[in-house]
């Protein structure tokens, strides 16, 4: 099932998975591979569409990827104003 969501900003973690992910010297495909081992699907493609929020993160994926950033779910909605 798609995901249908009206507005142009997708997710809110976007920069700080790019920030952290970073930091930990993984690539975008390095990063989709470490998702895997938590069954989380997510392509190379999908990683960068992420980081520029142009697509949503499930309650699962932020999950995987906090714990292989090693960093709290509230890490990544660090500086978050609405």
């Amino acid at each position: 099932m798609a995901r249908i969501i009206d507005c142009e900003t997708q997710n809110v973690v976007g920069e700080k998975v790019r920030k952290y992910r970073m930091e930990r010297k993984l690539s975008q495909k390095e990063f989709s591979e470490k998702l895997e081992t938590y069954a989380i699907y997510i392509c190379r493609g999908s990683i960068s569409r992420i980081e520029s929020h142009e697509r949503t993160v499930t309650d699962f994926e932020l999950r995987a990827m906090a714990a292989i950033l090693k960093v709290s779910i509230e890490e990544l909605y660090e500086d978050f104003t609405t």
